[in-house]
């Protein structure tokens, strides 16, 4: 009992100083959108710069996506969380002291390449520190606490500006990442048996296909070229490509040109948004595990998330109830891509499941990195020259020209979620169940 007792202390102890960096990493994903008329008038910037700036993020996120996986599956998640959270708190700071926007630029590089090892390092974590049988729930409970970052960049974000500069928010946040690399260093270990614990999983013989190597690089050819691996990647690039521009950068704006809401108004629907993307994550990946079933659950999700683009684009919603509700959906079906990331860690030696969901994941944020700047600038070449103050205000068909081309993005990722296969919940590299 004892020992128990300890172990559960461990194992919660390190995932809750994981997740509480993760939580950051999320609002500096989504802060850009809150801040976007302070970034406009400081630096003096057009939408395609200010979509550059933002994407800078998820570029050099989705470059770090391979190395993440090789990080954690090699050196351990203790070195990716402590290396993080220095980086990213370096950056944070330099953003927020930038005097131009170049050196802003590069402040969004540093956080940006901290936080892109955080993700990995905690499914890594979970797949080594949890039973098998839960991972697709702690997928949802590691992307519904996280998302407790974006919301944060939501209303409280918006109600913090009244009180302190954007910059001093980004200042403060920064030595947070800081404090939390040294309790990382004091507190995280890579498996239970750094201290003396049982894992939690047996351990799966090397010739379990695709085989471990003493190469790391060996082993990454051998995840990069499993063909089952890459459609989970397809459904992340076209999907959340698309909902992380929308949720990150442009909903804020265009709630502001096209709908007239006030910061705090337009706060509030993303919110909801956020929330609801929150619990949808938990949602899926309780469900998942619940019915033994990855695939169905996926694409019924997938089908909804695309429904909610279609009823942006194409119905006259109203402002308040339906407002809200409309981005709730889209939120809670788009959260069901969580599911991409069990799939990815059951099709593969569970030796390498950190270089399969680095894998996956790649797509999500390659997707977001050319959607922000492409959504800028499809709105630039229609801009009408309006302006208030040092800010662009973009027209309801400015942003459609935008809105079609997340369409697009949202319908290649429904195709690939027909692709992605079926493991009913368990390592198919252990115990090939039957695909369905």
């Amino acid at each position: 009992m004892v020992r128990d007792m300890r172990f559960e202390a461990a194992r919660w102890s390190i995932f809750g100083i994981m997740i509480l960096t993760y939580i950051l990493v999320y609002f500096h994903r989504m802060a850009p959108g809150v801040v976007s008329e302070y970034l406009m008038a400081d630096f003096q910037t057009t939408g395609t710069r200010l979509g550059s700036l933002s994407a800078i993020y998820f570029f050099v996120y989705a470059a770090m996506q391979l190395p993440s996986g090789v990080l954690a599956d090699t050196l351990g998640t203790r070195t990716s969380i402590i290396g993080g959270n220095l980086i990213a708190g370096i950056g944070s700071i330099l953003f927020g002291l930038a005097p131009s926007f170049e050196m802003a630029c590069a402040g969004r590089f540093l956080v940006g390449l901290g936080v892109s090892v955080v993700f990995i390092a905690i499914m890594k974590n979970n797949a080594v520190w949890f039973h098998a049988r839960v991972f697709g729930l702690m997928g949802g409970v590691t992307l519904f606490i996280g998302n407790l970052g974006s919301v944060t960049a939501a209303g409280p974000l918006s109600a913090l500006l009244s009180l302190f500069a954007w910059r001093t928010i980004f200042l403060a946040i920064g030595l947070f990442s800081l404090l939390l690399a040294i309790a990382a260093f004091f507190i995280v270990k890579n498996r239970p048996e750094d201290l003396g614990f049982a894992p939690p999983n047996p351990r799966v013989p090397a010739e379990n296909g695709p085989v471990t190597h003493a190469s790391w690089l060996k082993n990454l050819w051998g995840v990069v070229t499993l063909p089952r691996v890459w459609p989970g990647f397809v459904v992340q690039f076209g999907i959340i490509g698309g909902l992380y521009s929308f949720m990150g950068l442009w909903a804020m704006p265009y709630l502001r040109d096209v709908h007239g809401l006030a910061r705090s108004e337009a706060a509030g629907y993303m919110t909801a948004m956020l929330l609801s993307f929150a619990f949808g994550a938990l949602f899926f990946g309780w469900f998942s595990d619940r019915i033994g079933r990855r695939k169905p659950v996926l694409i019924a999700g997938m089908l909804l998330y695309t429904c909610s683009w279609l009823l942006l684009l194409f119905t006259e919603w109203e402002l308040g109830f339906d407002g809200k509700a409309l981005f709730g959906l889209m939120g809670f079906a788009g959260a069901s891509f969580v599911i991409t990331f069990a799939c990815a860690k059951e099709v593969i030696n569970p030796e390498l499941s950190g270089m399969a969901v680095s894998v996956v994941n790649t797509g999500c944020f390659v997707g977001t990195a050319l959607m922000q700047p492409l959504f800028g600038w499809m709105a630039d070449r229609t801009w009408d020259g309006s302006m208030q103050g040092a800010v662009r205000v973009y027209s309801a068909a400015d942003y459609d020209n935008g809105f079609l081309l997340m369409l697009a993005f949202t319908i290649l990722g429904l195709l690939g979620s027909f692709m992605v296969p079926e493991t009913r919940c368990r390592n198919i590299t252990v115990s090939e169940p039957s695909i369905a």
